[in-house]
């Protein structure tokens, strides 16, 4: 199945192919590689106006995920027909996550990766409203960012580390 990937904004320059890769590698980490996966590259203006309308918080955000199924943390959906190997959308708010990294000092390609990753968990019914599924959607997180890691190369480190 596919990962497509749509750069709404041109506030930001994105590195589209490899940034797929990751997703795609981090979906196969997770166990569903049977299921598409859509990701938007968002500016501020339109993370403001989804934020404001599925979370009644009107300001930029880094990610926001839409699964298509409701799911337990961690479980994978049994679906019934082609149309519902689907896992959802994840909308990256990369110029809230630019200006960050520019503030931070951090390697913006990097951490546009490991907020998809981030995002894939919630599509898979992780959450982070409390300390127990903090520490669920942390170590789901690590353990597919190692995953990457092993595979690439790289040290990434998950989105939710100092959450509690």
């Amino acid at each position: 199945m596919s990962v497509a990937l749509r750069n709404a904004q041109r506030a930001v320059p994105v590195r589209r192919a490899p940034l797929r890769r990751a997703v795609t590698a981090l979906r196969a980490a997770l166990g569903a590689t049977r299921f598409d996966v859509g990701l938007v590259c968002a500016g501020n203006g339109l993370m403001r106006r989804l934020n404001g309308e599925y979370r009644q918080r009107p300001e930029p955000t880094d990610v926001l995920s839409f699964p298509f199924h409701q799911l337990v943390a961690g479980e994978l959906p049994r679906p019934r027909c082609r149309s519902e190997y689907n896992l959802g959308d994840i909308f990256l708010g990369v110029e809230f996550i630019h200006q960050q990294c520019r503030d931070s000092g951090e390697d913006f390609d990097g951490v546009l990766v490991v907020t998809a990753a981030h995002g894939l968990c919630h599509l898979l019914g992780y959450q982070h409203n409390t300390k127990p599924e903090w520490q669920q959607m942390y170590e789901k997180e690590a353990e597919i960012l190692e995953e990457l890691n092993r595979l690439t190369g790289s040290r990434l480190r998950p989105l939710t580390a100092n959450l509690f």
